[in-house]
């Protein structure tokens, strides 16, 4: 277990070189990377507890962490008519060390080249995707891809699924016979195709970046990780961070960072403490009474997430994961897991999907799908009643709609606003209604129709398109992949340069999902992981 730097132990101001803000999968990866060099101290702050939770680390469990205590909740604002029977749902977030990478379902994707070439259009120098790809090789030790385009070596445990239920297969082949080609790899640039996720786990084990990279550190004197701790505000002392104002329990201090404080605190929280430290647009900081230190338009603005909409069947027999809700057959998958590490234990549930065109202009698929071999895993989706289900999950890869995150109040205990605006442009509306029409297409084919009993969600027939946008308006919800609200480039709505350094404070840098223009073409993980290997080199070569 990594040291954890108790109240007892600290002077008034604990002075470190670095303050890394957020210990999530980016925050774990900076301050593992930073504290390599020994002349430096760095402490992590992290508002959520340690990773001991025995179910993190269990790959199968994701229906527990992606629906338990270990996520933060915020209420969003959706008109009524637009999500119509979602309009209710969170923003959920992670709250532990280790941030999505200990909850998530370990689906490891970078995204296609060309998320990362467009970049340049808002002047983000040097994140195309020949630069960012040196980053995902390193952070690789995968077990089974090599060449140009994977690792071997690295912190990450990459691999395909240890364990694959037929269920998957069946969907795989069924994915082939409406038209879908095999693919082995998500990852080599290209995402046409359907065939097995590589996923963050080995030997039955999740590979989260608190494993993978902050427990190597753990003997590393001059790194401090520091849980249950909040961070309230910077410090801005003149045009320059100087330090986190923080709360632990009920007593409140500041930490003192000699260097830089890097926040990683992800697309909701770091322009939240950005804008509770007066930086961000002048008029809403004015407006909930927070005194305006610099004026920075695009602090919260940009908000842009994936949406998902599933499909739910109910199985014509003891299929898939749901056959271990029993206990004995859950005996008998802990008995394989305990004598031989092997079993569904070892799944992350979520083994195989596909990716496909919406839309015919579209050079690149824009249409994700994720096969769950079994029902009511994530967070607002319902198991089949009494029975044994599985799940299709579509998710639209490139939306244009975008929201805004801001505050309430000037009050740290607050929870912030959160405006998506799902579904506001129609392209995604349409986009997902055609998905939604493809992915039943795919279910309806033989490999899967004498495993299908029935469908459960769709509750009715849908025949027309505004059938099937009615479907989308009434079960789409976020798919809890935030980004864009503290963006990078050189222009006014920009908020951190091409080295993550944020505009007009000296300081201050911002190393999470948060600075990327457009959501990735698949699950943000991977895309955290690498913007956290960039950022340690970024502050490594400025400080030589």
């Amino acid at each position: 277990m990594i040291g954890v730097l108790m109240e007892t132990n600290m002077k008034p101001d604990v002075a470190a070189d670095y303050i890394v803000v957020g210990g999530g999968s980016a925050g774990c990866v900076l301050a593992s990377r930073l504290s390599e060099d020994p002349k430096v101290s760095v402490i992590l702050i992290e508002e959520g507890p340690s990773d001991l939770n025995p179910a993190i680390h269990l790959p199968v469990m994701v229906y527990k962490t992606a629906t338990g205590n270990l996520l933060q909740r915020f209420v969003q604002e959706v008109p009524k008519d637009v999500l119509r029977k979602r309009s209710e749902a969170s923003m959920v977030q992670a709250r532990v060390l280790g941030g999505g990478s200990s909850v998530n379902a370990m689906i490891y994707l970078r995204g296609i080249p060309y998320d990362f070439d467009r970049w340049s259009e808002f002047g983000a120098e040097g994140w195309g995707f020949d630069d960012v790809l040196p980053y995902y090789v390193r952070c690789e030790d995968n077990d089974a891809l090599g060449g140009p385009m994977h690792g071997e070596g690295g912190p990450l445990k990459i691999s395909y699924p240890e364990h694959v239920d037929d269920l998957t297969r069946a969907f795989l082949r069924a994915c082939q016979q409406a038209g879908f080609a095999p693919r082995s790899d998500f990852n080599a640039g290209e995402q046409d195709g359907c065939g097995l996720y590589q996923v963050t786990t080995r030997k039955g084990r999740r590979s989260s970046a608190a494993v993978c990279y902050l427990r190597p550190a753990r003997k590393r004197a001059n790194l401090r990780v520091m849980t249950g701790t909040k961070a309230l505000r910077l410090v801005i002392e003149g045009g320059r961070c100087t330090g986190v104002e923080i709360q632990r329990c009920t007593e409140r201090r500041v930490l003192r960072a000699g260097r830089e404080v890097a926040l990683t605190a992800g697309a909701i929280n770091t322009p939240r403490l950005m804008l509770l430290s007066g930086i961000g647009p002048a008029a809403h900081l004015r407006e909930v009474g927070v005194p305006v230190l610099h004026d920075l338009p695009g602090v919260g603005q940009g908000l842009q997430d994936h949406m998902d909409v599933y499909m739910v069947y109910e199985l014509a027999g003891r299929y898939g994961y749901d056959r271990y809700k029993s206990l004995p057959m859950k005996a008998w998958a802990g008995l394989q897991y305990a004598l031989f590490r092997e079993g569904p234990i070892c799944s992350n549930v979520i083994e195989g999907g596909a990716f496909w065109r919406a839309n015919d202009s579209d050079p690149h698929p824009d249409i994700q799908y994720a096969f769950l071999a079994g029902s009511g895993v994530e967070e607002g989706v319902p198991p089949v009643a009494g029975g044994y289900g599985c799940t299709l999950n579509a998710c639209f890869t490139r939306p244009r709609s975008r929201g805004w995150v801001g505050l309430k109040s000037n009050r740290p205990e607050d929870a912030p606003r959160i405006v998506p605006n799902y579904l506001s442009d129609p392209y995604d509306l349409d986009s997902m209604a055609r998905a939604v029409k493809k992915g039943r297409e795919i279910m309806s084919r033989p490999a899967m129709t004498n495993l299908v009993r029935a469908e459960r969600l769709p509750e009715r027939d849908l025949v027309s398109m505004d059938d099937y946008r009615g479907y989308v308006r009434d079960w789409a919800q976020g798919a809890l992949h935030p980004v864009g609200t503290c963006r990078v480039g050189n222009d006014p709505m920009a908020v951190v340069d091409s080295q993550l350094r944020v505009h007009g404070i000296a300081g201050l840098r911002i190393a999470d999902m948060s600075i990327f223009p457009f959501v990735p073409s698949g699950n943000t993980n991977g895309p955290a992981i690498m913007t956290g290997e960039r950022a340690a080199d970024f502050i490594r070569r400025g400080r030589n």
